[in-house]
């Protein structure tokens, strides 16, 4: 007789299957073949399946153990059902689906650039992303990656750099908003 988690398991696994059945559809097979590795990652005790022990588990892993139940549970929550790897793959599909069009992310970038360049210095970027409604706290901003500049403070942060990886920015600093808005909305470029 199979156990009564078993069981929900296996149940909530039918749904999540009907519910997202063309999920695979949404995502180039090289998101799936990465979103199948952070789920093996995640799935710490290889059942198929993410509970609130295998987010334990991996935030330990991560070295973060004092995660509250209820922080967990919110998260499992936000799924319909079990988390398998095609719900996983759904939560994701939902999420990414919420950005802006690129016409609305180029219209935010425009307003930041009053003489219409096409581009805004990275390092006024950066100064908005850490200074600006949800800005990064000094907990999230090694101290050790804090610059200093002659006039003014100009903050680097691993974070906001990495995000910045991968926009189109020239030699002089310039970052090519309007690139950016299309890689923020379609992906990068696949180089041929």
């Amino acid at each position: 007789m199979a156990s009564r988690k078993t069981k929900k398991k296996e149940g909530g696994a039918l749904r999540a299957q009907r519910a997202s059945s063309n999920v695979f559809s949404n995502f180039e097979q090289t998101q799936i073949q990465e979103f199948k590795e952070a789920f093996t990652l995640m799935d710490q005790n290889r059942d198929g399946f993410i509970d609130k022990e295998d987010l334990k588990d991996t935030y330990a892993s991560l070295g973060k153990t004092n995660v509250k139940d209820d922080e967990l549970d919110a998260m499992l929550r936000e799924a319909s059902g079990p988390i398998n790897f095609t719900m996983f793959l759904n939560l994701f599909g939902e999420k990414l689906t919420g950005t802006d069009t690129e016409e609305t992310i180029l219209n935010a970038f425009k307003m930041l650039d009053p003489d219409g360049k096409g581009s805004i210095h990275k390092e006024y970027i950066k100064r908005l992303l850490m200074s600006q409604a949800d800005k990064m706290t000094a907990t999230e901003i090694p101290p050790h990656s804090w610059q200093r500049s002659n006039t003014r403070s100009l903050w680097s942060s691993a974070p906001v750099d990495q995000m910045l990886e991968f926009a189109s920015i020239d030699a002089a600093g310039n970052l090519d908003y309007k690139a950016l808005s299309y890689v923020l909305t379609h992906g990068e470029e696949k180089e041929e």
